[in-house]
């Protein structure tokens, strides 16, 4: 019966992927209680053995990505909540434009946030952790955006490790890295040592994640230099003129149409600001081996709500749509007919270098669309296949880039 049901969810159009997988396991759980005892025990026992050879088999990138698909399309997944519709509010458009009141309260005039872009790459060694990777094709792109698109002032790329190929010595030359050797010119190599990143940890056998260590030295550069933060998988459009003008002292876009959270992956902050001091402090002891996004995303949007005047927030569309959910990535990366994408290319024509009017930048999402997507891209490709996403930084690319 349990399957049947599932089938009428998927025939109403939600998952038949998850019909498939719920009456797997339902005839799974039937079938093992109709079992001899030995045999169940058998079946249990091989289980951990079956998971092991998936898990090494050159086929399981795509059954984790058709799991990942199946989990976001459940009727009560959290994604849904994410990519729900919405619209911008008046003080979200204040906040883009320019039209931020000052507090009644201050009369000083602030300076305006500089117009320096700081990124963050090669916080763990790809030398002794592959996975970690090598700053890239992608990586380029990203910093491209500011040069190109932001039209930065300064661009400073913040490293430990960036030879390539690796090295186990952090003092290793970046440019051995072509990338970074074809960027040179254009951005200033800030170089943190192992020991300045451990620093940064809320005690030395802390087993955080390079990512929870980037998260701590974006806020302490903001703090200390003013500017804007760009994950390397955010893509910056135009100037953010009006933001580098706004009487708030950090600007943060909201990750969702529900709003859930301030994402940390675009920030815009005048140094010394005091919203930035109360987020740090909320790290002193805090363990974050057990989170992943509840300090970057979450603790922002409570921090906001309690200090509402000393945030300027955007829309979704600000910096943060598409989202990263399983529709919109793929809505982001999927082939566009000839037709269509002219459509798009005059749209994002239209508005400066975006999809919409009212968004500055875009996060790429690379956790999520990675494997699918973005690895797979090369300059060949970026110019000869129309995708939303390609449409949006293949102005970025110079002329001499992957021609042979």
């Amino acid at each position: 019966m349990q399957c049947l049901a599932s089938f009428e969810k998927a025939r109403q159009g939600r998952s038949i992927e998850g019909c498939c997988c719920c009456c797997f396991f339902f005839s799974l759980a039937g079938d093992m209680l109709g079992m001899p005892r030995d045999r169940r025990r058998r079946v249990i026992l091989s289980i951990p053995f079956i998971l092991i050879l998936l898990f090494f088999s050159p086929f399981w990138p795509s059954i984790r990505q058709f799991g990942d698909h199946v989990r976001q399309k459940l009727p009560f997944a959290y994604q849904w909540k994410v990519q729900q519709d919405f619209v911008p509010t008046q003080n979200e458009l204040d906040c883009i434009y320019g039209r931020t009141p000052r507090s009644t309260d201050v009369d000083v005039v602030k300076d305006v946030i500089p117009n320096h872009v700081h990124f963050i790459y090669g916080l763990s060694n790809p030398y002794n952790k592959p996975s970690a990777g090598t700053f890239d094709f992608l990586c380029y792109l990203a910093v491209r955006s500011a040069i190109v698109g932001m039209k930065a002032d300064k661009i400073s790329l913040h490293y430990t490790y960036l030879a390539d190929p690796p090295s186990p010595d952090p003092n290793a030359s970046p440019l051995s890295n072509p990338w970074i050797k074809r960027l040179k010119d254009d951005i200033e190599l800030v170089h943190h040592t192992p020991e300045e990143m451990a620093k940064l940890k809320s005690s030395p056998d802390a087993t955080w994640q390079a990512a929870h260590v980037s998260d701590i030295l974006r806020l302490k550069l903001l703090q200390e230099q003013g500017g804007i933060y760009m994950d390397m998988d955010a893509f910056g459009f135009r100037p953010f003129t009006n933001l580098l003008k706004s009487p708030r002292d950090i600007i943060l876009g909201h990750e969702g149409g529900n709003r859930g959270g301030l994402c940390n992956a675009i920030m815009v902050a005048r140094k010394n600001s005091a919203f930035i001091e109360r987020w740090l402090k909320e790290y002193d002891g805090a363990d974050l081996s057990k989170e992943w996004n509840y300090h970057s995303v979450v603790l922002p949007k409570e921090l906001e709500l309690q200090h509402p005047e000393e945030v300027c927030t955007l829309p979704p569309n600000g910096f943060f749509w598409p989202t990263w959910t399983w529709d919109h990535i793929e809505f982001m990366h999927e082939k566009l007919g000839s037709e269509e994408a002219r459509r798009w290319a005059a749209e994002i024509d239209r508005n400066g270098g975006s999809l919409w009017e009212d968004q500055l930048a875009y996060h790429a999402w690379s956790q999520m669309a990675w494997e699918r997507h973005l690895s797979k891209l090369t300059p060949q490709l970026v110019r000869t296949r129309d995708t939303r996403f390609n449409l949006l930084v293949r102005n970025f690319l110079q002329d001499d880039v992957g021609v042979a």
